[in-house]
C-alpha cells in the first residue's frame, strides 16, 4: 500500500513544493493548518510520516505528542525550518530530519527517499488500524491535548507531550474510542511525572456520560477489580502526591 503523509503548514510556497515531491514519489498526502488539527488527525489514523514548519504556533508541542505517544505508529518526522529555527530545538522535539526554508525539490526527494525505509505504508485498505483518543484537558495555560491509555469508571490514564502540573478540580472531555460519545468531566490528578504520563480520578460526570461510560465499558469487558490499579502509577517510578494538591 502507499505511504501516506501528513503536513502541517500555511506555507504555500512549501506545500507546493512537498505535494511536487509526493507525487514524484507516490506518497498520498493531508495538509493541516494548526496543532489542534494535527494532533487530531493523527489519532484519527495512521500516517507514515509528519512534516511540520516549526515556523507555526504549539509545533513543538505537536513534534513531541507525535514522537511519544504513538508508540509502533510513530510517524517519521519532518522539521522545516528558518533561518530563525533553532535546529537542535527540532531535533530536541523528537524530528528526525530537518527541511530547511525555502525548501528546495532535491534536498526534500533526498530526504524523503533516506526515510522510506523507516516510512511504513499505510494499511487501512488491508487491515483497521487502531484509532487513539485525545483527552482535552482545560487548564490554566489553556486547553492541553492528551493520548488516553485507559479508561475506567473511576477515572483515565494519559499521555501528554510535555509534564502535567499536579491539580484539583480540572474539566475535561474525550470521546470514548469507536463511538461518537463525548465524556464531559472534573478530576483530580493522583500522579504525574517527568514524561507527561499521569493519572486522574473522575469527581464529577454527568450522569447521561456516566451511563455512556458504563454502557463502553461493559461492551469491551472491562473489569471493575482493575478500574483503580490501571490508574495507578506505575510502580517502577511511583511517586505520591501530596494531599494538599
Amino acid at each position: 500500500m502507499r505511504m501516506n503523509a501528513l503536513v502541517m503548514s500555511r506555507s504555500h510556497s512549501s506545500i507546493r513544493l512537498l505535494v511536487a515531491a509526493f507525487a514524484e514519489l507516490g506518497v498520498e498526502y493531508q495538509i493541516s493548518l494548526s496543532a489542534s488539527e494535527t494532533i487530531e488527525t493523527l489519532a484519527a489514523g495512521h500516517h507514515s510520516a509528519l512534516v511540520v514548519d516549526f515556523d507555526l504556533p504549539h509545533a513543538v508541542q505537536v513534534a513531541k505528542l507525535a514522537r511519544s505517544i504513538f508508540g509502533k505508529r510513530k510517524p517519521v518526522l519532518f522539521g522545516m525550518i528558518g533561518p530563525e529555527t533553532s535546529i537542535s530545538g527540532v531535533f530536541q522535539a523528537g524530528a528526525n530530519f530537518a527541511l530547511y526554508k525555502p525548501l528546495d525539490l532535491l534536498q526534500v526527494l533526498h530526504s524523503l527517499r533516506a526515510a522510506q525505509g523507516f516510512m511504513q505504508a499505510d494499511r487501512r485498505r488491508s487491515s483497521r488500524q487502531k484509532s487513539e483518543t485525545l483527552v482535552y484537558l482545560q487548564l490554566p495555560r489553556g486547553t492541553t491535548p492528551a493520548l488516553v491509555q485507559d479508561v475506567t469508571e473511576q477515572g483515565i490514564s494519559i499521555q501528554a507531550a510535555e509534564p502535567l502540573l499536579p491539580m484539583r478540580a480540572v474539566a475535561l472531555r474525550f470521546v470514548l474510542p469507536g463511538t461518537a460519545q463525548v465524556v464531559h468531566a472534573t478530576g483530580d490528578f493522583i500522579w504525574a511525572d517527568g514524561e507527561g504520563r499521569a493519572g486522574i480520578f473522575f469527581q464529577d460526570v454527568p450522569a447521561a456520560c456516566r451511563r455512556d461510560l458504563q454502557a463502553w465499558l461493559k461492551k469491551h469487558g472491562a473489569k471493575k477489580s482493575e478500574s483503580v490499579r490501571v490508574l495507578l502509577e506505575p510502580q517502577k517510578n511511583r511517586r505520591a502526591i501530596a494531599a494538599s494538591h
